[in-house]
């Protein structure tokens, strides 16, 4: 199932003893693109500080009540890590956080690309005190995380000129990562909107807020339509990725299934 990430803002955050605020954002690590963090409002609970929430935490989704269960107490929040609401998420934060709740870390090893969507669990085999040792050396500030408040809005570029901007992020509810960006067309296309894979993104100027395709604006303009009432089926997904000549992440999941010892 895909979800688009400002359906899933606002939702109220559900733990064992209470509601504690809602979805304000996320943070995904635009090397995988994948979700590693959802923030919360807590509104006047924990004031002045970000309230990180793992994937790991997450039990599920009730999208007709609009809400997400969490599976901790609103103790172990409050005692987790502090991290002020104006400073960037560092490497040495993250183990700290993920230390402090005994998760293994998503950077550890390869096989942790995704989170596993909202049942997260260590692969069958993985040497978890492998997983959770401190990554030596480098402790930067750089962990290649970024908000999707911050990247919506950035300019998208095709080899012929501008097309857009950034206006949403469509999430896989298994994996969490990000399948798509919606993109707004703008003055180029009025009022029309079209989907762009991750992978088909040929680099970031985080500096210029822009990304950038290797495609031509006619091939954009000539790809199947997105729009807010539409679902996005399997049907849809194939004739977006056939029309660009590219295949389907679907298939990579099926061969990994046939090829996992699980």
């Amino acid at each position: 199932m895909l979800n688009k990430v400002k359906t899933l803002k606002g939702y109220k955050l559900q733990c064992i003893d209470g509601e504690i605020g809602k979805v304000k954002e996320f943070y995904f690590d635009d090397q995988n693109w994948t979700i590693r963090y959802l923030i919360a409002d807590t509104g006047n609970w924990l004031v002045g500080r970000q309230v990180l929430i793992s994937p790991y935490a997450l039990d599920g989704v009730n999208k007709q009540d609009q809400y997400i269960v969490i599976n901790l107490t609103k103790n172990q929040i409050e005692n987790s890590p502090s991290l002020a609401s104006d400073k960037p998420i560092s490497r040495q934060y993250e183990e700290e956080y993920n230390t402090y709740y005994e998760w293994p870390v998503y950077w550890g090893d390869p096989n942790m690309g995704v989170t596993g969507g909202l049942s997260p669990s260590i692969l069958c085999g993985q040497n978890q005190e492998k997983l959770m040792e401190p990554t030596q050396g480098n402790k930067d500030w750089d962990t290649h995380l970024r908000s999707t408040y911050e990247v919506s809005g950035y300019t998208i570029q095709a080899t012929d000129g501008e097309i857009g901007h950034v206006e949403d992020f469509i999430i896989d509810h298994e994996t969490l990562e990000i399948r798509y960006l919606v993109i707004a067309t703008m003055n180029w296309w009025p009022g029309k909107k079209i989907l762009v894979s991750p992978k088909w993104i040929e680099r970031i100027s985080w500096k210029e807020s822009k990304v950038f395709v290797n495609l031509l604006r006619e091939t954009i303009k000539l790809s199947p339509e997105y729009t807010e009432e539409s679902l996005i089926t399997r049907d849809y997904e194939s004739k977006l990725h056939r029309h660009y000549n590219q295949q389907g992440y679907w298939i990579d999941k099926e061969n990994f299934k046939k090829h996992s010892p699980l």
